[in-house]
């Protein structure tokens, strides 16, 4: 089988690759466990120089790098290079906190010493999405490598190169031999992949339905996972709201990446007393949205990554507007070649409609009318996802309160869009996944927490 690296934008084939033989695939994870037992044993402080020596490599080679991504992706050239830049202070982060992140953890007992050590398990198989290619496998694979495991990287199959760009930058900033691995291998290989025992644990990130695959695949062999699957993202917009800074924030966070991104902001909320009037403001902002050649500085929206993909965003949006929804900007896909789809608004959105249930993966903004604050709570939370969530309001306590105690989702943001921070654990509850990200909880998802006691 051969993985195919085609431009979006363009439908052009960029360069093909042949699949990766089991020889290959078993030669690799024998030099993941070899890689794990040295690795395991490096001092912290080398771990850490190494961490740095890669975040500079990233922005050394940042315009190369961001090119990759966007020709592979569609990604706006600029998106590219923020995305990268993140990488680059994710590795800085890390360095930064490797010692107290993994020092031991005394705890008084009748013993003469009891602690807690974080020792790591070994070759650890991560299983990445297309749609951040360089961020999603860094924030994996960064603090898991600093706690002392090795990677095999299955990244998905239309971003082979910048899967290849990732090994390379692992070896040009001095890693050891093999303790971060790039295989090119289609998702049919996977299951044999997860169930080898030389595989300790499982990362992925992607849709549900693939998640819950990759879960009960990984579940036969007791294996450790954390899932970062699908999101149905709620913004609630309350009256009080400063609503230009609103608008403001909940269009970009519905652009960002062409609007595919799990914590993208999905539905927007509105209380009914100024549900009109923030239409309006969300369609005045759209339609500057400048959409066009990815590599361009001046593109604020590129194509979707694939073809099936725009096919895919096109039924749901077709069928919710059959059930009622109406459409008030963009949608007319067929006026753009590829995979391109325009700025979309869909209003009076409901129950029954897949723009309601549905993760809409692209830039279109769906908008729910709610009679009131309990109402547009009892909406956000009527999904089966809980990734992230907002809330708008000019009553920052309240919006507190809402956030922390009303709004089921693992992240949740008061007057600004839902990112990803690497001082913050990220993920999801519900059908959004398991396990965390980022910050010291990442950190220790990958880890044995060895309990020691001396008498």
């Amino acid at each position: 089988m051969l993985l195919k690296s085609i431009n979006p934008a363009t439908g052009e084939v960029i360069r093909e690759y042949d699949e990766w033989q089991w020889s290959e695939i078993d030669a690799a994870m024998d030099e993941a466990v070899a890689s794990f037992h040295q690795w395991r044993k490096v001092p912290i402080s080398r771990r850490k120089d190494l961490l740095e020596a890669l975040a500079n490599k990233v922005i050394e080679q940042i315009e190369g790098l961001a090119l990759n991504i966007t020709l592979e992706m569609g990604k706006p050239i600029k998106e590219a290079k923020a995305e990268l830049e993140k990488c680059a202070w994710l590795c800085r982060y890390y360095a930064e906190h490797a010692e107290t992140f993994l020092e031991q953890v005394h705890v008084p007992t009748e013993a003469a010493s009891s602690y807690i050590s974080f020792q790591p398990l070994g070759p650890v198989l991560a299983i990445m999405p297309w749609n951040f290619p360089f961020w999603q496998v860094f924030r994996f694979s960064i603090p898991a490598i600093l706690a002392g495991n090795s990677v095999l990287l299955k990244h998905a199959s239309n971003v082979p190169a910048c899967a290849i760009a990732i090994d390379r930058l692992f070896s040009d900033a001095g890693f050891p031999y093999k303790v971060f691995q790039t295989l090119l291998i289609s998702r049919r290989k996977v299951e044999r992949l997860i169930a080898d025992r030389r595989i300790q644990a499982v990362t992925f990130t992607g849709s549900t339905p693939a998640g819950r695959l990759v879960g009960e695949q990984a579940g036969r062999g007791l294996k450790k996972t954390v899932m970062e699957l699908g999101g149905s993202d709620p913004y609630i917009i309350l009256a009080d709201a400063d609503l230009e800074k609103a608008a403001d924030a909940c269009v970009q966070a519905r652009i960002l990446n062409a609007g595919q991104s799990c914590i993208s902001a999905k539905r927007f909320v509105v209380e009914e007393p100024i549900y009109n009037q923030f239409l309006d403001m969300i369609a005045e902002r759209m339609k500057k949205i400048v959409m066009g050649d990815p590599t361009d500085e001046k593109t604020d929206l590129g194509p979707l990554a694939r073809n099936n993909l725009r096919l895919d965003l096109e039924m749901q949006v077709n069928n919710s507007i059959e059930k009622g929804a109406e459409l008030i900007l963009g949608g007319n896909a067929e006026d753009y070649p590829n995979a391109f789809y325009p700025p979309t608004i869909l209003s009076n959105v409901k129950p029954g409609m897949p723009a309601y249930h549905d993760e809409l993966f692209g830039p279109v903004a769906v908008l729910i009318k709610a009679a009131n604050t309990e109402e547009a709570i009892c909406i956000a939370n009527d999904t089966t996802f809980g990734l992230g969530a907002a809330v708008f309001t000019s009553d920052v306590e309240k919006g507190r309160y809402i956030a922390e105690f009303e709004l089921d989702a693992g992240c949740c943001f008061v007057n600004d869009f839902v990112r990803s921070d690497p001082r913050l654990p990220f993920g999801g509850v519900k059908e959004s996944g398991h396990g965390r990200e980022l910050s010291v909880y990442g950190l220790r998802e990958f880890v044995n927490i060895k309990t020691v006691v001396v008498r």
